[in-house]
């Protein structure tokens, strides 16, 4: 086991993200399905950020699909996928994720708009892993009702096949995760959770789509997991990121 790793890796479960010090030489890198994604796990990546931690950011798809149409001014779908990377501009913006540590990789989709796992998208998420070389990789769970979801994991999993380094996967919860492993906390509270709001609030559309379609917006939907997060495990904040780890020891080829 790297060495560097052992605070992430150490078999008393849960752990807490708060506590670990872990060594801000570690490279992160965000798969994100969707614009969104990343910041749905904001305030975990805010403290490796803080830490000193270099960070990347890969969006695969444009979610298009997430944008509602407008009986007004209806948009195309080249221009919902264009007004959701410029919500996603704005948010790492906020965040203060450089310009240049954020990617969107554009993989091909199906006849239905859904990420395909071919050997093509794999090449080219391939050939951006190997530029970035990551030590630490967060992406959405795969046991998800979300296509998206599912898929990414999938082709993660076939580029661990020939990796040949090690490295650890942090799998979060978001509001469509069937079940997983709660292995780690982010707690956190007050000044906080309206910090995520308004970076949540970033993505407007998506913002928009959940106060009409349930009432509340899309800071409350995600909130609204981390409080129950929090609830269900006893802890004292009011506030809880969560994750899965997946330590992958490297092949040795």
């Amino acid at each position: 086991m790297r060495p560097d790793f052992e605070p992430l890796l150490d078999k008393a479960r849960p752990l807490f993200f708060n506590k670990l010090n872990l060594s801000s030489k570690l490279r992160v890198l965000v798969l994100a399905p969707h614009p969104d994604d990343f910041d749905a796990i904001g305030v975990t990546i805010r403290m490796l950020r803080d830490k000193g931690n270099k960070i990347n950011l890969a969006v695969l798809t444009s979610g298009a699909g997430g944008v509602e149409d407008n009986p007004v001014n209806k948009l195309t779908r080249q221009e919902k996928a264009v007004l959701r990377e410029e919500e996603q501009k704005a948010s790492c913006n906020f965040f203060g994720l450089p310009a240049e540590n954020l990617s969107f990789l554009h993989l091909d989709e199906d006849a239905e708009h859904h990420i395909e796992v071919s050997e093509r998208n794999l090449e080219r998420l391939k050939t951006f892993w190997d530029a970035h070389s990551p030590d630490i990789v967060f992406m959405p769970h795969g046991n998800d009702t979300n296509k998206e979801h599912k898929r990414t994991y999938m082709l993660f999993q076939k580029l661990m096949e020939t990796e040949s380094r090690s490295l650890a996967a942090l799998l979060n919860k978001d509001p469509k995760t069937i079940a997983m492993k709660n292995d780690l906390y982010t707690t956190f509270d007050g000044e906080d959770a309206i910090w995520k709001a308004e970076l949540l609030r970033c993505h407007k559309s998506q913002h928009e789509r959940n106060l009409r379609t349930r009432g509340h917006g899309f800071d409350d939907r995600i909130l609204n997991v981390n409080r129950q997060v929090a609830q269900e495990a006893g802890i004292n904040e009011k506030y809880a990121e969560v994750f899965e780890i997946e330590w992958h020891p490297g092949n040795q080829l």
